[in-house]
């Protein structure tokens, strides 16, 4: 037998057979529409090696193993397509060489356009690779952040706070878990992306901006603005100190402290008094504020008083004024048809979505009158809506609600809907499909009406991508449990059923 190799001879045949590989092979994936590049388009090699394009399209290849080869790349994203092969295959082969550029153009099979990603990590980690420019001024890292949940938003002071939940980082598992927040100016541009300044602590990662002393998480909801009596609009938010996802330890109203940026407990309210709350995204109409989650469940006047005020809260109701829930035998306020009448009631229990369909059910109301029976447009089956946003829309001269179907097909909490209504509070009937995902989710949707383009033709709305509630499937690296925007035309002509009532 001959002699053991000495380990350096071993090293340097492993480094001689490596192909120069100094300038990367960069990729860059399509939308076949619009030319934009697409974010979250996932390659796949035969050897089960895996690329995603990041928020600008781009993949940078510098594997030695591909370079200098013709390599073949299957291609699937959530929302878009290639074509297939005479085999059935979709993906293409390309020759993988130093510094060389390739483009790859998919189809779109959803209505609204993936833009890009807003937080974690990487957002333009395969432009930097490539010497491409990108288009925030922190494309890689920013604020330690790696992960963040739901968004809140509000133009305040001549630029757009912002508000995340849960937030990860790189140092450690746990990370933040008081709300986190940044500015940005408003962008001349919101499809070019969000430049991000968050506020940070010391150690250089986003702070607190809801400190609370005891266990749980603080969440924040129902941001808006206020007159707090005195001539001066407050910012306030409603905040929720949990337990898991289900424990309520207490809530109450927290006001924006414009020197120290951080949100300081008001009102503490009662815990068995949920939805006499600023809860979801309000909206103003008139001097009230209305709270959608999605559907408008209550509203009180848009002062710092009435919002502190549990009491100054009306429900919307189709229950009499001052009943209670009681299920199909609970006290309904009736036209003079027999017809329930609907409407805000001070001291009464409001009327969802779940409470509306045991009426039904019961034959306590026709379902002709109902308020929240949605149903998808092309197959009239009827969609459970979670969460989401309602604004009004120039473009259409409607009411417009983007939001999350609860226990949907293929993902469980990642298709997202668009509907249209001449009032806010409905009725909300003809849905359509907007946003399709692969057993992924995509939850807790918010549509931005001060990012509108062209008189509300164009409007842009983000949401949380992550797994979390979609089983056993693999995240994705990078994206998972982060925000990603799009943009919807209204003017898509497959949006026109939506509209009829």
């Amino acid at each position: 037998m001959g002699q053991p190799m000495d380990s350096w001879r071993i090293a340097l045949i492993c480094v001689l057979s490596i192909p120069a590989c100094a300038q990367p092979f960069g990729i860059r994936v399509l939308d076949a529409e619009t030319g934009r590049g697409v974010p979250l388009v996932r390659l796949e090699t035969t050897d089960a090696s895996v690329f995603i394009s990041d928020s600008a399209g781009w993949i940078a290849i510098e594997d030695p193993v591909l370079m200098g080869r013709t390599v073949h790349f299957t291609i699937t994203s959530h929302g878009y397509e290639y074509p297939t092969d005479g085999f059935g295959y979709r993906g293409v082969a390309l020759d993988v060489t130093p510094g060389g550029r390739a483009e790859i153009a998919v189809n779109r099979t959803n209505i609204a356009e993936r833009l890009y990603r807003l937080t974690g990590a990487g957002i333009y980690e395969h432009t930097c690779r490539l010497g491409e420019s990108a288009p925030i001024r922190q494309p890689l890292l920013n604020g330690g952040v790696v992960g963040q949940d739901s968004v809140l938003a509000h133009e305040w002071q001549g630029r757009v706070l912002w508000l995340f939940g849960d937030t990860s980082r790189l140092a450690y598992p746990l990370g933040l878990f008081h709300t986190a927040g940044a500015w940005s100016d408003r962008p001349a541009d919101p499809a070019a992306g969000i430049d991000f300044e968050y506020i940070v602590g010391e150690d250089g990662f986003v702070r607190a901006m809801c400190p609370s002393e005891g266990e749980g998480p603080v969440w924040l909801d129902g941001l808006c603005a206020v007159d707090d009596g005195q001539g001066q609009l407050r910012l306030i938010a409603h905040y929720s100190r949990v337990r898991g996802l289900e424990a309520l330890l207490e809530h109450g109203i927290a006001v924006f402290d414009e020197g120290e940026e951080v949100f300081d407990k008001a009102a503490r309210f009662d815990l068995k008094r949920l939805w006499e709350a600023p809860r979801g995204h309000p909206l103003s109409q008139d001097e009230y504020l209305m709270f959608a989650t999605p559907f408008i469940q209550s509203r009180c006047l848009a002062t710092l008083a009435a919002v502190s005020d549990q009491g100054s809260y009306e429900a919307f109701t189709c229950l009499a004024e001052g009943a209670r829930w009681e299920g199909p035998a609970s006290r309904l306020e009736l036209d003079a048809a027999g017809r329930p009448a609907w409407g805000f009631r001070p001291g009464t229990d409001p009327v969802g979505p779940r409470e509306e369909r045991e009426l039904i059910e019961a034959g306590a109301i026709d379902s002709a009158d109902a308020r929240y029976d949605v149903r998808d447009i092309e197959s009239g089956r009827a969609v459970a809506l979670h969460a989401g946003s309602v604004a009004w829309n120039a473009y259409r001269q409607r009411w417009v609600m983007i939001a999350v179907e609860a226990f949907g097909e293929p993902s469980f909490l990642g298709e997202i809907w668009y509907l249209e209504a001449e009032s806010p509070t409905g009725p909300w009937r003809d849905a359509k499909r907007i946003v399709s995902h692969d057993r992924y989710g995509f939850y807790n949707p918010l549509h931005h009406p001060f990012l509108d383009q062209e008189g509300g033709r164009i409007i842009y709305f983000q949401g949380t991508y992550t797994q979390m509630f979609e089983g056993d499937v693999p995240k994705t690296p990078r994206y998972d449990y982060n925000q990603i925007m799009y943009r919807l035309d209204l003017s898509d002509e497959r949006l026109r059923p939506a509209g009829s009532q």
